[in-house]
């Protein structure tokens, strides 16, 4: 983020809509669907780390592949996993997902889950989840052996957004 440096970095604002920005300590309170926002979670094959509360009342934290579709955080996984259980649960959720070379930057999407088990949805989103993490030749494959019965497509919306980018400044 640009706009003013330093003196930027350090100033705090209250934020009302989702869509407005405060600044502090060099991150920002955005939305997902600030076109950088959306970049960076939609950039290369950076894996999400999803944070949720286990059934002991644990902080658990697993790695997930995920797009960004319609300004929200869509992965799948089995409905006897813990995390899909834990969010039937629960439905509050983290993902997170950084940078981790100079000049180091993270995003962090704070919603609740929405859990289908519509076929067809699944389907489309494990294959669009292949094409990210294995390249449009081996999609369908992926797509196929991920978007089968006892999936769950999940999604999250956003109810925050964090943001740091080019931290070492």
């Amino acid at each position: 983020m640009t706009a003013g440096g330093d003196a930027v970095r350090r100033q705090f604002s209250s934020v009302r809509g989702g869509a407005a920005v405060m600044w502090s300590q060099g991150s920002i309170v955005t939305s997902i669907t600030d076109p950088e926002i959306n970049a960076f979670l939609a950039a290369g094959t950076r894996t999400g780390k999803l944070a949720y509360v286990g059934t002991d009342g644990r902080r658990l934290v697993t790695p997930v592949w995920f797009i960004v579709e319609n300004g929200s955080i869509v992965f799948n996984t089995f409905h006897k996993s813990a995390k899909a259980r834990a969010l039937a649960r629960d439905p509050r959720v983290t993902v997170c997902t950084d940078l981790e070379e100079p000049p180091y930057a993270f995003v962090q999407v704070q919603g609740e889950a929405e859990l289908s088990v519509d076929p067809g949805e699944l389907l489309r989103i494990a294959t669009m989840i292949a094409a990210r993490y294995m390249g449009p030749d081996r999609a369908d494959e992926f797509g196929q052996r991920n978007g089968v019965p006892g999936e769950l497509v999940l999604r999250l919306r956003p109810t925050k957004v964090l943001a740091g980018f080019n931290l070492i400044d």
